[in-house]
């Protein structure tokens, strides 16, 4: 299959969610709470569907166990990936996910390593990253407490700028941010601390996992050291963000014609955030515009793309 192909995403209703995802990308929301657009999916609760070549129609969870060889014949019970688009209305919940030892004894599914390229941001838009706890006593004492000003992180965020979040980093997105995720495919998160929200569906709070939080934490925290590289290649830009166990994450700036071909990974994910343009596979080219989102698969050796173009680009990495 020497062609890409695109996806419809899965669109999901979040409690901080808004209508941005809309505004800012044309999606067609059934709701004003619309919060994550799970646009490269195959996990089971929001599946992305096919919408070009032979297997249009199909979930990209149905392509990954029918048709393993157009992964390059990856390994894997599942999709290892998820790419989301987040659009924070008002503040995410204060969260941590577990590992894929502790995810696979408690939840049966992978643990969560996962990294944000920031969309847009308000000002003053901040995330929480990290804790202040030195030892795991500590940090359940301070949970217990309830000492939420003292414990969490701040971290004033702007638009362009990326973040690392290793399984067992607690960390929430603020207010007025949107961000690209680029995660493991799991849906496993353990909720810290929600402001004492009530969910209107329910009249209820949203309930805490208190703790599997505490157990998962990493202690104390240590904020991950990124090699960030930059590359001009004629007037386009390839950026680098990390190449870690579980991905390999880029920025492909197109401005005018930029020629891309495969390394080592079986299979590139890619989504368009800005500008438009084209892809060019095998000679059939493909318009481009920002909100789409497709899978170069391993039959696509190497790729032209033309116009002015931002997209952000992953791979999976060795533990994928």
């Amino acid at each position: 299959m020497a062609e890409p192909f695109f996806l419809k995403p899965y669109f999901q209703e979040k409690i901080w969610g808004g209508t941005k995802l809309h505004d800012v990308f044309g999606y067609e929301l059934s709701s004003d709470k619309t919060g994550e657009c799970w646009a490269i999916s195959a996990h089971p609760h929001g599946p992305s569907t096919v919408a070009n070549g032979p297997y249009a129609g199909e979930t990209l969870d149905e392509v990954w166990a029918k048709h393993r060889d157009v992964f390059g014949n990856a390994k894997g019970a599942v999709f290892p990936l998820l790419t989301k688009i987040l659009d924070a209305e008002a503040d995410l919940s204060v969260q941590v996910h577990p590992d894929d030892p502790y995810a696979a004894e408690h939840e049966h599914e992978l643990g969560k390593t996962e990294c944000w390229y920031i969309i847009a941001a308000d000002p003053g838009a901040e995330l929480v990253y990290g804790h202040t706890a030195k030892t795991r006593e500590q940090l359940a004492d301070m949970i217990h407490q309830e000492d939420w000003q003292d414990l969490f992180v701040h971290v004033p965020v702007k638009p362009g700028e990326f973040y690392y979040v290793p399984s067992g980093t607690i960390h929430a997105l603020g207010k007025g941010i949107m961000a690209l995720e680029t995660q493991q495919s799991s849906d496993t998160t353990y909720r810290l601390y929600d402001y004492d929200r009530v969910d209107a569906k329910t009249g209820k709070k949203r309930e805490l996992h208190i703790q599997p939080s505490i157990d998962v934490t990493n202690v104390p925290f240590v904020a991950p050291k990124l090699d960030v590289q930059t590359k001009q290649v004629g007037t386009s830009t390839l950026t680098t963000y990390v190449k870690a166990p579980y991905f390999s994450v880029y920025q492909w700036r197109v401005q005018g014609e930029l020629a891309l071909k495969r390394q080592t990974a079986p299979y590139t994910l890619a989504s368009v955030i800005d500008g438009q343009g084209q892809l060019t596979v095998d000679g059939q080219t493909y318009p481009l515009s920002k909100g789409q989102h497709f899978i170069l698969p391993f039959a696509v050796k190497q790729w032209q793309l033309s116009g002015d173009l931002q997209i952000i680009a992953s791979e999976p990495g060795v533990k994928a």
